[in-house]
């Protein structure tokens, strides 16, 4: 009974628009999500606070998009 109503559900979703998929993708993944830490978007704000004073100050060892591109592709063995 499941498999016919997920297929069901495949096949509709199949036919929304690309932005109305990727609404529902994210939504679906959302949902898989466990309970969200509550102290984490602090922790995040400060981290971004502080990752951003040190660009400003000049401490930041900050590198251009090739080198990113390199070390992300060397991580992903691409």
């Amino acid at each position: 009974m499941a498999s016919v109503v997920l297929d069901r559900l495949r096949s509709e979703a199949l036919t929304l628009s690309e932005s109305e998929r990727a609404e529902l993708a994210h939504a679906l993944v959302t949902s898989l999500d466990g309970v969200p830490d509550s102290d984490a978007q602090d922790a995040w704000d400060q981290e971004i606070a502080r990752r951003i004073g040190e660009v400003e100050a000049g401490t930041a060892k900050l590198i251009d998009r090739a080198e990113f591109r390199r070390r992300m592709r060397s991580r992903l063995g691409t």
